[in-house]
């Protein structure tokens, strides 16, 4: 009999932790909002989870009584998964930032609450020099809560001041 308590295969898979994710994304709380890499085909995709807490900081505004995450909120969390595998293989990226530069075709099929662990799978359509665009879905409980595409542009930190 199988152990009722035990977490589906594909969520025991730990590609990247949150320490190593750190490594990677400049992102720090109260922003960032990928807490674990599952899956990763370099160049190709990558899946993240982010676990939704009520201890949010944006669930005191939106909505008291009724917390729903927002959707924009979401859509970041998708950008970082999708940074993960842009940082993961970029030359130099400490001197790097990657910025998100616009969204197409973002659909929101059902609200995000507490207590729901977000699945992120993010696809690279495209990529020329500094430029490119992912395709995202977002799921709970394998239900689709959200998709979109997200373009981006790398570009040196302006802030770097390393070695």
């Amino acid at each position: 009999m199988a152990d009722p308590i035990a977490a589906p295969e594909t969520e025991k898979r730990v590609i990247y932790s949150i320490t190593e994710i750190m490594k990677f994304l400049p992102h720090r709380y109260p922003f960032l909002f990928v807490d674990r890499i599952i899956e990763l085909e370099p160049e190709k995709r990558i899946v993240g989870l982010k676990n939704v807490t009520v201890n949010e900081q944006f669930f005191q505004g939106h909505f008291p009584g009724a917390p729903v995450m927002p959707g924009v909120l979401i859509i970041e969390a998708m950008a970082q998964v999708a940074g993960v595998l842009i940082y993961r293989d970029l030359p130099d990226r400490e001197k790097k930032l990657i910025y998100f530069t616009g969204i197409e075709n973002a659909k929101f099929r059902r609200p995000v609450v507490p207590g729901d662990q977000l699945r992120i799978e993010m696809e690279l359509l495209n990529r020329r020099s500094n430029f490119g665009k992912m395709q995202g879905r977002a799921t709970v409980d394998g239900k689709l809560v959200a998709e979109a595409i997200v373009l981006f542009a790398i570009a040196d930190h302006p802030g770097y001041s390393g070695p």
